[in-house]
């Protein structure tokens, strides 16, 4: 196992660690509920630096980038960022990722960490038109510093001015004392902040700063366990559980970022099966009696039919109900339609509802 650069401050701070993707990471500290209301409410800050960089630089970084994804990275400026998938060329995903705009001929694509290694080598088989690539994924480190205070609680600690920092945009400037740190406005939290890119050996320092500065706004450290629960209430999908290789963009609601003006891989395929239309859709939905869904839970309809399966649930600490979200037949993916989750052998009634579960 891996750790991050912070492995020694999370065990100082008594966080409690598991391996995930291959790193030793923090689940929680003082508590899932407690670090989700941190960041809903305050501002919390989450060590992930498990997540993987490549920089792709060339007259053909562009070209390289529409080939194997989905998006339209033709639309993307110079300081700002795109979510995209990159479909597998059998109609599942290889992996949903975000690409910033450097340079005029420079990208910078973050990709999830149980697929570094599996990107790379996808990316790199796809690179016939000589772009440049470095992995980055071991020099650099990532803190997300997330809630409705973090603009408040961080700007004492740049010169940059945070207000002006547009969802899905970035500046590289200085940042707790280190010089030239990407601070984007990319969170997958739904409650606002930064994800700040530097160096492994800066991340420490930026680390202290950023609890000193935050320590009059109520800033926690934040796990992947709250990282979670946060995430699924505003329905963003996580890789492995709700999207992988066997679900399709379309499938799993990412048509938004499945643009047919360009070719890429699967671009036929992807744009058969959108008009003949999906069999199984992504849904979202709250129980209605009592019990917690858990991934891959069977779904079923009023006569106990198998119809699909739990991808995320949970206990949603904001709204104080279960949720989840799962695969279903499309004929029974409308809000409102009652399903049931099969908990211990019994079908437990649940209602279909639209995204998000978390309003602002």
């Amino acid at each position: 196992m891996k750790n991050t650069p912070l492995f020694d401050k999370h065990v100082a701070l008594g966080a409690k660690m598991v391996p995930f993707a291959g790193y030793n990471m923090p689940v929680q500290y003082e508590g899932v509920n407690a670090e989700h209301d941190a960041v809903r409410n305050a501002v919390g800050v989450f060590d992930v630096s498990h997540m993987g960089e490549f920089l792709l630089t060339g007259e053909n970084a562009l070209a390289l980038i529409q080939k194997v994804g989905t998006n339209d990275a033709s639309t993307i400026e110079i300081g700002r960022a795109q979510y995209t998938c990159m479909p597998n060329g059998k109609g599942g995903i290889v992996d949903d990722l975000i690409v910033y705009r450097m340079k005029e001929n420079q990208y910078l694509l973050v990709v999830n960490a149980s697929n570094i290694d599996k990107d790379w080598a996808w990316i790199s088989a796809h690179n016939d038109l000589g772009v440049e690539m470095k992995n980055l994924s071991d020099d650099y480190a990532l803190l997300a510093i997330q809630g409705p205070k973090a603009i408040e609680a961080m700007q004492a600690l740049t010169s940059v001015n945070l207000s002006e920092i547009k969802p899905f945009s970035f500046v590289v400037g200085p940042f707790a004392g280190a010089e030239h740190v990407i601070i984007s406005a990319t969170g997958y939290t739904g409650s606002g902040g930064f994800e700040i890119y530097c160096k492994n050996n800066e991340v420490l320092e930026i680390w202290n700063k950023v609890f000193e500065a935050g320590d009059s706004f109520g800033i926690k450290p934040i796990g992947l366990a709250a990282r979670d629960t946060l995430r699924l209430e505003m329905g963003f999908c996580l890789y492995g559980n709700d999207i992988d290789e066997t679900t399709s963009p379309l499938e799993a609601g990412l048509g938004w970022v499945t643009k047919f003006t360009k070719d890429f891989v699967d671009a036929d395929f992807l744009k058969k099966q959108k008009e003949a239309g999906v069999t199984k859709k992504l849904i979202a939905f709250e129980m209605v009696d009592r019990g917690i869904p858990r991934h891959d839970y069977r779904i079923l309809n009023e006569n106990g039919d198998v119809i699909g399966r739990v991808t995320s649930g949970t206990q949603s600490p904001s709204l104080k109900i279960a949720i989840g979200m799962g695969y279903v037949d499309t004929a029974l993916a409308t809000a409102n339609t009652e399903i049931f989750i099969e908990i211990r052998e019994k079908g437990v009634k649940a209602k279909i509802v639209k995204l998000p579960f978390y309003k602002k």
